[in-house]
C-alpha cells in the first residue's frame, strides 16, 4: 500500500504539468453564452437572479399545466456513485406497489443524473432502468479507482481515452429516450440536471427536456455530454469541455460532477432571494431519494494519504448533503410543501459508492425495491434526523430494516 501511495503522490505532482490548449471560458461569471444552436432556455447558472426571475414564470406555469389541477409533484435524486442502485431499486419497487407518482419535476445530480431520465419517463421505462443497473455491473463505469487516478493525472486535460463512463452513458441515452423526454417536456414537465462549471465555479442547471426537444444528432450529443459531465467525479473521470457561443464569440467551459457544488436540489440558489416567485409551487409534494448514507458507523481510519483523503471526501459529502436537505426543508416549510425522503441507513453493510461489483449493486437495488414495494421507503425529515442521530447499529452481514423501521434498530 505504501508503494501505491508514493506512486499516486508522485503522479499528482507530475499531473499538474500535463495539459492541452483549449478555448477561453466566457469572461463573465454569469454570461449569456449558450451551447451552439440552443436558446437561453437550455440552462441556468444557479446564482443568476435575473435569469431566474425572467424564466421562472413560464417554467412554473408549465409545471402547473402538467399537474392538471392537482398538487405538483417533485422528485430530487442525489449523487452517490454505485449507490444509485438504491434509488433505481426504489423507483422500480414503487412501480410494483402502484405507488409511484407522475412527477412534474425531476432533478438529478451525478449518479442521480444518470437515473433521472428513467425516473422522469416513469414505470414504462423500468425494464430499461433495470438493464442499466445490470449493465453497470457487467461494465463498471469506474474500474480500478487507483489506476484511473494514475492514468488521468498523467493524461492531457480533456483526454478521455477508453472511457467506461462515456460508453455507459452512450448505451443508456438513446434516440428513443430523447424523443420520449421531448414529448413529456411539451406537456410542461421538466427534467433538470446539475453540473459544476470549474471556470466560473458555479452550479449550472440544465433543462434536459429543452435539449431533447431540439432533436437530432446535436441534441443527443449534448444530452449525453451533460449527463457524463454531471457524473464525472474529479480525479476519477476527466472533465467535460462544452463549447458555447455568446453572439459572435465562441468559448469553452470545463464541467465536472454536479455534486461538487450541489449534492441535491430542486431550486436554484437565486430562488432563496425571491421566494415569492415560487408561489405556484405552494403545497407541492416533494420526494427526495438520497443515494447514500447521512451517517456512518465509526470505523478506524488508517494513517495513510489515500485512506485519509477518501474518508475526508466521504465526510464532506455527508455534511454537504445534510446541509442541502436542511436548506430544502426550510424552503418547503415556507411554501407549505409536503416533503418526504429516503436514504441508505447507516448500518447497510455492503461496499461503497465506488464499488460497482454485483454483490454491492444488486444488494442495494434489491433493498430499495423491497422497501418501496412493501410501502416502507419514506420518512419525514424528522424521522430521518432521528435515524441519523441515534446510536449507530452494530455491523451485520445482513441489510438493516427498511429506513422507517431502522429508527429503532440502534435502541
Amino acid at each position: 500500500m505504501r508503494g501505491t501511495v508514493l506512486w499516486v503522490c508522485s503522479l499528482m505532482l507530475l499531473g499538474g504539468c500535463v495539459t492541452v490548449a483549449r478555448r477561453a471560458p466566457p469572461p463573465s461569471t454569469i454570461s449569456q453564452a449558450e451551447p451552439v444552436g440552443y436558446a437561453s432556455r437550455v440552462r441556468l447558472v444557479t446564482t443568476d437572479l435575473a435569469g431566474f426571475t425572467h424564466g421562472a414564470p413560464a417554467f412554473l406555469q408549465g409545471l402547473r399545466r402538467a399537474a392538471a389541477g392537482r398538487r405538483i409533484r417533485i422528485l430530487a435524486l442525489s449523487g452517490g456513485g454505485s449507490n444509485a442502485a438504491f434509488g433505481a431499486g426504489a423507483l422500480v419497487g414503487l412501480s410494483e406497489a402502484h405507488a409511484r407518482p407522475r412527477f412534474e419535476l425531476v432533478t438529478g445530480v451525478s449518479a442521480g443524473a444518470i437515473i433521472a431520465p428513467f425516473a422522469f419517463l416513469g414505470p414504462a421505462w423500468d425494464a430499461q432502468l433495470q438493464a442499466a443497473i445490470a449493465d453497470s455491473r457487467g461494465h463498471p463505469p469506474v474500474g480500478s479507482l487507483v489506476w484511473r487516478m494514475m492514468v488521468l493525472l498523467m493524461a492531457p486535460l480533456g483526454w478521455r481515452g477508453h472511457d467506461p463512463l462515456l460508453d455507459f452513458v452512450d448505451r443508456q441515452i438513446t434516440p428513443a429516450m430523447l424523443r420520449a423526454i421531448a414529448r413529456e417536456d411539451a406537456k410542461g414537465r421538466r427534467l433538470i440536471v446539475a453540473t459544476t462549471d470549474l471556470d466560473s465555479q458555479q452550479t449550472v442547471l440544465w433543462d434536459m427536456g429543452a435539449i431533447a426537444a431540439r432533436g437530432g444528432k446535436r441534441a443527443l450529443e449534448l444530452f449525453r455530454k451533460v449527463i457524463v459531465a454531471s457524473a464525472s467525479v474529479p480525479g476519477v473521470f476527466p472533465p467535460v469541455l462544452i463549447s458555447v457561443r455568446d453572439g459572435t464569440h465562441r468559448y469553452e467551459e470545463l464541467h465536472v460532477d454536479g455534486g461538487v457544488t450541489a449534492p441535491l436540489f430542486i431550486f436554484p440558489v437565486a430562488a432563496v432571494l425571491r421566494p415569492q416567485d415560487l408561489a405556484p409551487l405552494r403545497g407541492a409534494e416533494v420526494d427526495v431519494i438520497v443515494n447514500g448514507k447521512l451517517a456512518a458507523v465509526p470505523t478506524e481510519t488508517s494513517v495513510n494519504t489515500i485512506e485519509v483523503l477518501s474518508r475526508s471526501l466521504s465526510v464532506e459529502v455527508i455534511s454537504r448533503t445534510r446541509a442541502a436537505i436542511v436548506e430544502l426543508l426550510d424552503m418547503a416549510r415556507q411554501l407549505d410543501m409536503q416533503l418526504r425522503m429516503t436514504e441508505i441507513p447507516p448500518g447497510f453493510p455492503f461496499g461503497t459508492g465506488f464499488d460497482f461489483g454485483p454483490r454491492h449493486t444488486q444488494a442495494l437495488f434489491s433493498y430499495g425495491e423491497r422497501c418501496a414495494a412493501q410501502g416502507r421507503l419514506w420518512m419525514t425529515p424528522t424521522q430521518a434526523g432521528r435515524l441519523n442521530m441515534q446510536a449507530p447499529p452494530i455491523d451485520t452481514a445482513e441489510p438493516p430494516p427498511c429506513p422507517p423501521d431502522a429508527l429503532t434498530q440502534g435502541r
